[in-house]
């Protein structure tokens, strides 16, 4: 039974960190148009992380956690809070939606494992 558990352990460690590194950044505002630019995951639990967008001029940071084959972030991007909810794929790239509090709509956005 300990075995089982020391081993399931493992490997949602080994999944989460299997997040951790660069990525290409493409998507699509509440309006529409495009913008693109790059991400860095930094792990920093089995299931917690940190990750920072740069896309054009706009940088923005927060946090990230992982729960199955879900993967979520908050970030501040000036003064607003935003959140965003990826499906993690088999092949590792990140398909996901978000939005920015007190506003209208919802934008997509893909992150691309760099290689």
């Amino acid at each position: 039974m300990l075995a089982a558990a020391c081993l399931a352990a493992s490997v949602a460690t080994a999944a989460a960190q299997g997040l951790g590194g660069s990525y290409r950044v493409s998507g699509k505002n509440f309006d529409g148009s495009s913008y693109s630019g790059t991400a860095e995951i930094v792990v920093t639990s089995s299931t917690t992380c940190r990750i920072r967008w740069v896309t054009g001029s706009t940088t923005s940071q927060g946090i990230c956690m992982r729960s199955g084959s879900v993967f979520a972030a908050s970030y501040r991007l000036g003064n607003a809070v935003g959140l965003v909810i990826y499906e993690i794929t088999p092949n590792g790239t990140l398909e996901g939606t978000w939005t920015i509090a007190e506003k209208s709509g919802v934008g997509t956005e893909t992150l691309t494992p760099m290689k």
